[in-house]
């Protein structure tokens, strides 16, 4: 099967068919306490936690194409990666890290709900406030500014050679923007050009 890899720098949509599998690397409550524990001071987790986890997903998908949202990240687990497996194609979505700040920082939750309200997009009736329990919002700590603006700058450090390194390679492919429904046509359209069996109705999972 193909395999693609997508360097996400902001909300990216995935893809949904019977012949393309596409894999999120697990999160902060899969992985486990301490990967929490890097994720809420703004930090990435480590090379070989994230690599061991990736690569053992992938051993049950041998039977089909695949997508990697948000892996590799750094420069280790790229290499790690294609010491495992040959990558046809890797995506780049090159959004301005302040618009993902807003994004981020927008972001707020109803703990015993788990609703999610965005100040932009989504804002509570009453800011501050859920809209059908009347109880406190509240942001998590990796979304909060200062946490957001830590890990925007770690990614851009650990991620630029990641990009350089498959530049090299020649199965870099950069898409510009700054909203999910403008750039997700384009790279839908790429994707078909390199998994042709893609689902017409993917879906979009922010």
């Amino acid at each position: 099967g193909r395999r693609t890899a997508v360097n996400w720098s902001s909300w990216g949509p995935g893809i949904g068919s019977n012949k393309c599998k596409c894999f999120s690397p697990p999160s902060a409550i899969e992985i486990g306490v301490l990967a929490k524990t890097f994720i809420d001071q703004g930090k990435l987790i480590p090379d070989d936690v994230m690599t061991r986890l990736a690569l053992h997903e992938l051993k049950n998908l041998t039977q089909y194409s695949w997508l990697l949202d948000g892996f590799p990240r750094t420069l280790p687990q790229a290499e790690a990666l294609d010491r495992a497996y040959q990558i046809d194609t890797v995506i780049n979505l090159n959004v301005p890290f302040e618009v993902i700040k807003q994004r981020l920082t927008a972001r707020w939750i109803h703990p015993a709900s788990g609703r999610v309200y965005n100040i932009e997009f989504n804002p509570p009736k009453t800011v501050g406030i859920d809209d059908l329990t009347g109880e406190p919002l509240i942001q998590r700590e990796d979304d909060k500014p200062e946490t957001v603006i830590k890990r925007l700058k770690a990614y851009e450090a650990q991620t630029e050679p990641v990009l350089e390194y498959y530049q090299k390679k020649g199965v870099l492919e950069t898409f510009s923007g700054t909203e999910t429904n403008k750039i997700w046509p384009h790279v839908h359209a790429f994707l078909q050009t390199k998994v042709p069996q893609t689902n017409q109705k993917a879906s979009v999972t922010p």
